[in-house]
């Protein structure tokens, strides 16, 4: 697997801690006009995980720079997003990834429910004030919990939101620019071919997600909790002592789901199915 590796308001305020001022005449210079229409054109030939990640790590940073990418995609208003990352950073692997997402209380969904309110571009650092923009939105966040996550400062945006059948929502973390009116610009304009990358890369995946409520379904109770425990990083015997149950019956009910999330080992099947919203961490 590559390294895991997702349209305007009243202005509350005009100026951020750092002290560069914002307005709404910013705009994109010649030279971002120039190098987003060639990463667009490098947009049109992308089709795999790999051409992905090498486009996000070439002339995109100069547009949109990062150091994590998440990215969840849903294919009807009653789904939920099944994210999946890629990642430059050696401090995000897939025990920060499957505790950012973790449904409901995972700082994706927390923010994911804020950016609803206004679908703008949402940036969340722990620096600069609360800021409602006419083309963006800045939120404070607490410190202590983007730390633990390793995202720092990110911004998220999406494109479709209930509005077509397919939609996406995209997360870039570790950002290298601050919040302005051009960078969200910038993410406005790159959203449109980014959705249809991101979906031609996944096109396979995309054609599975409405059957993951049946898959859900496969699994059961008992083996949900197997997979919870699994995620914690319990063994077999540990498992068996929680659930009173014996190691013999974990082991089966570990390959089970194995064989149920077509996946290699017990690490890849509590990873799916905390993607596939399948589980509930637990704390």
């Amino acid at each position: 697997m590559i390294p895991i590796i997702k349209t305007r308001r009243i202005i509350i305020s005009t100026q951020l801690n750092s002290g560069i001022s914002i307005n709404s005449s910013d705009a994109l210079s010649l030279e971002q006009r120039v190098d987003f229409m060639d990463v667009i054109s490098e947009s049109l030939r992308i089709s795999q995980r790999t051409h992905l990640f090498n486009w996000l790590q070439g002339g995109f940073q100069g547009l949109v720079g990062h150091e994590i990418m998440i990215f969840g995609i849903k294919s009807s208003e009653n789904d939920s997003y099944h994210f999946e990352y890629f990642t430059s950073s050696r401090y995000f692997g897939d025990t920060q990834f499957s505790a950012v997402i973790e449904r409901d209380v995972g700082l994706v969904s927390q923010v994911l429910n804020l950016w609803q309110e206004t679908t703008l571009p949402l940036f969340v650092n722990n620096q600069d004030k609360p800021l409602q923009h006419g083309s963006y939105r800045v939120i404070n966040f607490d410190q202590e919990a983007l730390v633990s996550s390793e995202l720092k400062d990110f911004v998220m945006y999406g494109f479709g939101h209930n509005q077509s059948e397919l939609s996406s929502i995209v997360i870039f973390a570790r950002l290298h620019k601050q919040a302005n009116t051009a960078y969200a610009q910038m993410l406005e304009l790159i959203m449109p071919h980014l959705h249809c990358v991101l979906i031609r890369v996944t096109s396979n995946r995309v054609n599975t997600l409405a059957s993951s409520d049946n898959l859900g379904r496969l699994i059961t109770k008992r083996e949900s909790e197997v997979l919870q425990w699994l995620h914690m990083g319990k063994t077999n015997w540990e498992i068996s002592t929680i659930l009173n149950i014996s190691p013999l019956t974990v082991k089966n009910h570990v390959q089970n789901v194995i064989r149920k999330l077509s996946v290699l080992n017990r690490s890849q099947a509590a990873v799916k199915a905390a993607k596939l919203g399948l589980i509930r961490m637990l704390k």
